[in-house]
């Protein structure tokens, strides 16, 4: 046999054993799993949290919640009464707002007052109800939640304020906590759990490193000063947010009353949340449940 002939007939014998390499599946594209979120006690007790949060402003006009009814200086308003309403917007109009809760204001009772803060006030505040710290906030309705969601951006990271703890969640899941069924950090001995909520959205905040707005959205029966508790949990530290803009949506005001008619009471209240869009219900996870007698 010639040379010639050999080395063709080499050649065509390696280029027969050379296998293409076969392209990886699609699921290798998808993001790896969030980390899984436990806390450091398996007692049941809650870790001691400092409660950080931003100086409390004091060029503001404060604005103190009462159910239903809001004072702001030695003036009462109802806000889902017409005529209160458009006294308030003129009383806020441009200005810095800091909102006080009391112990038993439901976030159900105060769309109204958030519609209007958000429509006319030049910034608004929460205060913590327990320590010197505030926080400002971006208000959106559930439209605005639900725009805020579609937006084309990494993460989207919101806190779903329930009444069994925390669920935090991503634009690639949940982050799962000691019971993959349960929310990412449960309510411990009947307590917010702050310092493991603390920990997670620092993990998160690893993962989405570009993010730099986190929605906290409560069920519509949490006490507002309940929501104001959950806010420091953000805070690595007084005036360092992990995010810089903290993002509060509350329940879309019902339709507008008849002007002269009652504001109305908690149960018409009750009914009005329970009309809310499916969407935002479904986020958070819970529907209002009535508030405990006063």
């Amino acid at each position: 046999m010639s040379l010639k002939r050999v080395l063709g007939l080499a050649l065509v014998l390696a280029a027969g054993c050379r296998e293409e390499k076969p392209a990886e599946p699609l699921s290798s594209l998808k993001p790896p799993p969030l980390p899984v979120l436990a806390a450091e006690d398996a007692r049941f007790q809650v870790a001691p949290a400092e409660v950080y949060g931003e100086p409390v402003p004091g060029k503001v006009l404060r604005v103190e919640l009462a159910g239903e009814a809001v004072r702001l200086g030695g003036e009462w308003f109802e806000p889902s009464r017409p005529e209160d309403q458009a006294r308030l917007r003129e009383r806020v109009k441009e200005q810095g707002v800091l909102l006080v809760p009391d112990a038993d204001t439901f976030l159900a009772q105060t769309s109204e007052l958030l519609a209007v803060l958000r429509d006319s006030a030049r910034e608004v505040w929460l205060l913590h109800p327990d320590a010197p710290a505030a926080y400002p906030l971006v208000l959106r309705d559930e439209q605005g939640f639900q725009a805020w969601l579609a937006e084309a951006a990494p993460g989207k990271l919101r806190i779903i304020q329930r009444q069994d703890g925390f669920e935090l969640t991503t634009s690639v899941g949940k982050l799962p906590g000691p019971d993959a069924n349960g929310p990412s950090v449960p309510v411990r001995g009947g307590k917010q759990d702050i310092a493991t909520l603390r920990k997670g959205l620092g993990k998160l905040k690893g993962r989405f490193t570009t993010s730099e707005d986190i929605c906290l959205v409560p069920s519509f029966g949490t006490e507002l000063a309940q929501a104001a508790r959950a806010l420091s949990g953000v805070y690595v530290a007084p005036g360092e947010p992990l995010f810089e803009t903290l993002c509060f949506i509350y329940p879309t005001p019902r339709a507008p009353a008849v002007a002269g008619a009652s504001g109305g009471t908690v149960g018409s209240r009750k009914a009005g949340v329970r009309a809310q869009s499916a969407a935002t219900q479904t986020e958070v996870g819970l529907s209002w449940k009535p508030p405990r007698h006063r």
